[in-house]
């Protein structure tokens, strides 16, 4: 016997294991960890399942739910560490979210996101690599030349003069060549400029004298008058095509360019749906606007994924306890009417069963048959318990309809004609008979309409239409069976935040139906009632919980470049400005430095401080740029600027470099000497074998020296050969209209040839 009973032990075993699916068990680990959160090892729990039953579609619904809960998990961990500041940390959260679950947007966007700040907070001044070009195509053109003048010094100016002679005054101080259109009229204006820059210089001098200026190359300007005909012949265009990322539809290209055109004016514009991108021509100002306009509309619409669950329970309990005697009972009159015949050859029996009133005066009780009621005990108990469970997962885009139907589709008549007169049967020209039904179709089960709207503060507005149906029953209608709907329709308008569920509850509908059959006034009886009488009790309850939570798959990629406005010109005049071309200009102070090879009566650097006695800023001479970056064969140049000045009338100075990397080429007039209005002798001396360089500027006998800050020079370098040089004062000697010395600070400039 125990043979046996292990055999049959082995074999259930055997049975059982066989019954169950592969990777049960690792499945059920998988159960488990997702029960504690730990979603990553469900996941790999999970993986293992699918790995050992590839088809158990039990197993892949739960992997890819459970994909998505450890992505989401990961996402806010990596939200809370950047939030710390830790971005490493961050970044490497996002990229295991987006290793297991490679479909998630809002990990891509925000790994990116995170990569960029680690970037600029990692990312050194280095200067930009020069684009090779192809030589036997040369480069052309992006945009039109910009103001590069030899100083950027604040302008000191008041003049009340012609506008010419105010245009000119301000080239000289800057470096620049000032050219006038022919229709260009004499207006006199006065100015009262104090520390502006060069570009808000001429911004005021061009609304004054009602002009516009154009750049012709970097150190020549242009001026013209300012009317809409000279504009249109003047100002320069430039062609540029967008390329959008993320529009779908050819709809969403003409709104752009219908906002082009209303906002921004822009004329020339096409639109090519095929390549999904905008050609547009118009003035660099126009199309920085336009570059803002579609950097900021062109991003990815939010996407929102909406967890639905619909549980449905109904509950039919039915009682049926009692007796029920028969209810119905009968007699009925039979006499029996013999007639009987005798003779030598026949003999004949007549039975009448039809009643004469002289019948009725023979009736005994043989001719009675009575029929008494039966009896029926009745004890039904029927308990039906239904659980409808719906769970799915709906994801639309930000403002499209979601549309969801999970059921059957039941065919209802909806009408029905007649074919009229024609062929019927071998007959032509006769009413047909036939008649053709028109049915649709019904969709009953789960139904869900979802439009959501995501918002910057990561809520979500849905509105939602949620339909739970069923058929009960049919009902027959001109001789068609028609079914028979239940339905539960919900239609409403919710927001939520991100995750927040909401719970639709309270949908309950309730039957009771009560009835008692059985004889009059017995089945009344208190105790004895139940003898006599069927006692039947039906309850029927249907209830419907509908649960609902958003969670955002993919946000917009707004910036704080998106949300900042932008300077856009007047009603007529579109133009866009530089930061630094609204503000004052900083006034850099020069740093301590020790020079050796100091003239009589020069005050060293560092020495002193630079504030003269009585608070007084000092004089200073510095180069502008004070860093030139240049290749062999280049050249630049480079200002001498004065600050702070009273009565200068004479500069000679002694520069020193290193002759091996650099050499001085040009010297050029700068335009603070002379005023403006008067000319200057400069005498120059350049050992280019020694590194050195004489140079002196003296202002016109019988005149008296120039105040304030402006360019002296222009030193016009060129790069020999890789290395690095200062280019140094190492003496200066500035007098005075008395010839009285004026101590100055110097500085010097750094010039770096690349290889």
């Amino acid at each position: 016997m125990r043979r046996w009973g292990s055999l049959f032990l082995c074999a259930g075993l055997g049975l059982l294991a066989a019954g169950c699916p592969k990777g049960q068990p690792v499945f059920n680990q998988g159960k488990k960890a997702e029960e504690l959160q730990d979603y990553d090892a469900a996941y790999n729990y999970y993986q293992k399942a699918l790995k050992a039953d590839p088809n158990n579609a039990n197993f892949k619904i739960r992997l890819n739910q459970v994909r998505f809960e450890a992505s989401e998990f990961h996402i806010k961990q990596g939200l809370a560490l950047r939030k710390k500041g830790d971005l490493q940390a961050a970044a490497g959260e996002f990229q295991r979210a987006e290793t297991i679950d490679p479909s998630s947007p809002v990990a891509e966007q925000e790994l990116q996101a995170t990569i960029q700040l680690i970037a600029e907070k990692n990312r050194q001044a280095d200067a930009a690599a020069q684009p090779a070009t192809d030589s036997n195509r040369p480069e052309m053109a992006s945009m039109p030349p910009e103001i590069k003048p030899l100083s950027r010094a604040p302008i000191t100016l008041k003049m009340s003069d012609d506008a010419k002679i105010v245009f000119g005054t301000i080239g000289k101080l800057a470096g620049l060549t000032i050219i006038y259109d022919p229709d260009f009229p004499a207006r006199r204006i006065t100015v009262d400029l104090t520390d502006v820059t060069l570009e808000q210089a001429l911004e005021i001098v061009s609304l004054e004298s009602k002009a516009f200026v154009k750049a012709v190359t970097e150190n020549i300007i242009f001026v013209i008058p300012d009317q809409p005909q000279k504009r249109r012949d003047y100002e320069e265009q430039v062609v540029r095509t967008f390329y959008l990322s993320n529009t779908v539809q050819p709809q969403d290209l003409t709104e752009i360019v219908t906002g082009l055109r209303s906002l921004l004016d822009i004329k020339r514009v096409q639109q090519l749906n095929s390549q999904n991108a905008i050609i547009v021509r118009d003035t660099p100002d126009r199309l920085m606007l336009a570059e803002k306009m579609i950097d900021d509309v062109d991003k990815a619409k939010p996407e929102v994924v909406v967890q639905v669950e619909v549980l449905e329970a109904r509950t039919d309990r039915l009682r049926d306890l009692g007796i029920l005697p028969g209810q119905n009972a009968s007699i009925a009159i039979n006499p029996n009417v013999n007639t009987t015949t005798n003779s030598t050859t026949t003999t004949s029996t007549t039975t009448n069963n039809a009643i004469t009133l002289n019948n009725l005066r023979h009736l005994n009780s043989n001719d009675y048959a009575v029929t008494l009621p039966s009896l029926t005990a009745n004890a039904v108990l029927t308990d039906t318990s239904t659980r409808i469970l719906q769970n799915p997962e709906v994801r639309s885009v930000d403002g499209q309809t979601a549309k969801l139907k999970i059921g059957d589709r039941i065919p209802v008549a909806t009408g029905s004609f007649s074919s009229g007169i024609g062929l019927t049967g071998t007959t032509a020209g006769g009413i047909s008979p036939l008649v053709n039904t028109q049915f649709t179709y019904l969709d009953v089960g789960v139904n869900i309409d979802m439009t959501p709207r995501v918002h910057p503060n990561r809520d979500v507005s849905l509105k939602l239409k949620v339909e739970v149906s069923a058929q009960t029953n049919t009902v027959t209608i001109g001789g068609i069976s028609q079914p028979v709907i239940s339905q539960r329709v919900i239609e409403h308008d919710i927001r939520l935040k991100e995750g927040e569920t909401s719970i639709l509850a309270g949908l309950i509908q309730r039957t009771d139906t009560k009835s008692v059959n059985g004889w009059p006034g017995l089945a009344k009886l208190p105790i004895l009632g139940r003898l006599f009488s069927d006692n039947n009790t039906d309850l029927q309850e249907d209830e419907v919980l509908i649960v609902l939570t958003p969670r955002i798959v993919r946000i917009p990629g707004w910036t704080k470049e998106n949300l900042r406005p932008m300077w856009s010109g007047t009603e007529t005049t579109v133009q866009v400005r530089k930061e630094s071309d609204i503000h004052a200009p900083a006034q850099v102070p020069a740093g301590p430095q020790t020079n050796q090879n100091m003239a009589p009566g020069q005050t060293p650097n560092g020495a002193g401080g630079s504030t003269a006695p009585g608070g007084v800023s000092s004089a200073k001479i510095r180069f502008e740029p004070r860093t030139v970056s240049l290749k062999p064969g280049q050249t630049a140049t480079l200002g001498i600027v004065v600050e702070n000045v009273n009565d200068l009338f004479s500069i000679p100075l002694l520069l020193q470099y290193n002759p091996a990397v650099i050499s001085v080429e040009e010297v050029q007039h700068g335009g603070f000497l002379s005023g403006g209005t008067q000319e200057i002798a400069i005498v120059e001396r350049v050992d280019k074998e020694h590194g050195q360089a004489i140079i002196s500027a003296t202002r016109q006998p019988n005149t008296p020296g120039v105040n304030g800050s402006g360019t002296l020079l222009g030193i016009v370098v060129k790069a020999l050969a890789p290395g690095s040089s200062n280019l140094s004062i190492v003496q200066v000697n500035a007098k005075d209209s008395q010839q009285k010395s004026i101590p100055l600070v110097t500085s010097e400039a750094s010039v770096q040839v690349q290889p």
